[in-house]
């Protein structure tokens, strides 16, 4: 496939970590019929180049300094709705996935996956398709099952992954100790976990909080 510089894929890259960033660029450049227009380390950079260069696809890290990969996602989808953005993340818990898609990504690629699988990506979602890996799917199923946990479900489960007793909670968030406890028993129900313990190791594992 040949392309002039006019057609080309023109894409961002998004990541903090200079050697991934590289590695990206590198690979996508020596395509054809893509070029990278631009690179950013941070989401509010991110959102910066994106009014600047209006690439037809970007490549977001999840895990950025100052501004987040799904914030970014968010912030860049409001200002250009029709912005193709794929997440490409370590992370595989399906509340990033969740959070990513919401937030109006095209795709959701984890970053052990073969190159040729990503570049079959980028052109799939430059031609307008979306591009979820059967893994990934299969996570954000298990997600939409679920049921979703209140704010202040999310404030006592980060306590509770921070090691606070019941006491120390209600203290933290001005509530008495029989409403922090009734907040447990839901996010218990709710997660499917059979103690604090294992809530806790659960919302790490899906990614509900990070530490």
């Amino acid at each position: 496939m040949t392309a002039n510089a006019s057609n080309k894929i023109r894409l961002l890259v998004v990541d903090d970590h200079n050697i991934v960033r590289s590695g990206l660029t590198s690979l996508i450049n020596t395509e054809p019929d893509m070029t990278v227009v631009a690179q950013a380390t941070n989401g509010q950079q991110a959102i910066e180049l994106f009014r600047e260069h209006k690439p037809d696809v970007t490549l977001m890290d999840l895990r950025l300094p100052n501004v987040g990969g799904v914030e970014a996602t968010t912030t860049i989808r409001k200002e250009f709705p029709t912005a193709r953005i794929i997440v490409l993340t370590t992370y595989d818990g399906d509340e990033d996935i969740y959070r990513a898609l919401q937030a109006g990504a095209c795709g959701y690629l984890l970053k052990g996956m073969f190159a040729e699988e990503l570049l079959e990506a980028i052109r799939a979602v430059h031609s307008g398709l979306r591009r979820i890996p059967p893994a990934v799917a299969q996570r954000l199923a298990e997600r939409m099952g679920g049921q979703d946990l209140t704010a202040r479900e999310v404030e006592v489960l980060k306590l509770i992954v921070k090691g606070n007793s019941n006491k120390e909670i209600g203290a933290a968030l001005f509530i008495s100790e029989a409403t922090v406890k009734t907040h447990v028993n839901n996010i218990l129900g709710k997660l499917g976990a059979s103690d604090r313990t294992h809530a806790a190791t659960m919302a790490l594992q899906r990614g509900i909080i990070h530490l």
